[in-house]
C-alpha cells in the first residue's frame, strides 16, 4: 500500500517552461532499467548536471531557495514519448503533485499510476502562482484532494480541479490497480460462485 493522499500543503519548485517533454524529464539513455529505484536521481538530468557530473547551479532543482513536494510546471507538461519512466523519476525525486495548465494525456495517467497527482489549473492561475513563488520562494500551496481544490496561500486564490473518480479513490486509499482488485476479492469470489 502506498502513501495515502489527503491534503498536501507545501512550498513549490517552479519550472516555468512550456512543452517540457518526457525526454527532458528523463533522458532516453536511462530507460534500460526496469526497476523504479534511482530514477529520481536523474530527473531533468541534462538540465541539472554538467557533463562532468557537477551541478548546474542555475537550475531550479539545484537552487536552495526552492523545495517542497509540489512541482509547478509550464503548459503542456509531459509531451513526447509515452515512457512511464518520466513519472517514475518525478515520484522518485519526491514530488507528490505536479501543477500545470495542460498535461499530455499519457503522462498524466502515468503520474496517477505512480501516486503523483497532476493538477490542471487555468493559465491565469498558473501564471499568478509562478509570480507568487518568484516573489517569495516560501509561498505555500494547498492541494486538497477530497475537495479537489488548489489554493495559492499568497493570494488566497483557489481553483477546482478535475480527477477521475476511480483514481481519486485509489490515491486517497493508497491503492494501485492491483491493490484495488485485491480489496474486492470477496466480491469477486462471491460473483464467481453465483455464476458457475
Amino acid at each position: 500500500m502506498k502513501q495515502k493522499f489527503d491534503i498536501i500543503k507545501s512550498t513549490c519548485v517552479p519550472l516555468p517552461l512550456e512543452n517540457v517533454d518526457t525526454d527532458q524529464i528523463i533522458p532516453a539513455r536511462f530507460l534500460k532499467a526496469t526497476d523504479k529505484e534511482g530514477f529520481g536521481d536523474n530527473l531533468f538530468r541534462d538540465w541539472r548536471y554538467n557533463k562532468d557530473g557537477s551541478l548546474k547551479e542555475d537550475f531550479v532543482l539545484n537552487d536552495p531557495r526552492y523545495s517542497g513536494v509540489i512541482l509547478v510546471a509550464g503548459k503542456n507538461f509531459g509531451s513526447g514519448s509515452s515512457r512511464e519512466h518520466a513519472a517514475w523519476a518525478i515520484a522518485g525525486y519526491g514530488f507528490r503533485v505536479v501543477i500545470s495548465s495542460f498535461f499530455a494525456d499519457i503522462h498524466k495517467n502515468n503520474e496517477l499510476n505512480n501516486f503523483v497527482l497532476p493538477v490542471v489549473v487555468t493559465e491565469p492561475f498558473l501564471q499568478e502562482l509562478f509570480a507568487s513563488i518568484d516573489a517569495n520562494p516560501a509561498t505555500e500551496v494547498i492541494v486538497d484532494l477530497p475537495n479537489q481544490t488548489v489554493t495559492n496561500t499568497a493570494t488566497g486564490k483557489r481553483e477546482h480541479f478535475e480527477i477521475n473518480g476511480y483514481k481519486k479513490h485509489c490515491l486517497m486509499n493508497g491503492l494501485d490497480d492491483i491493490d484495488y482488485l485485491v480489496s474486492h476479492k470477496d466480491k469477486i469470489e462471491r460473483w464467481e460462485q453465483q455464476n458457475k
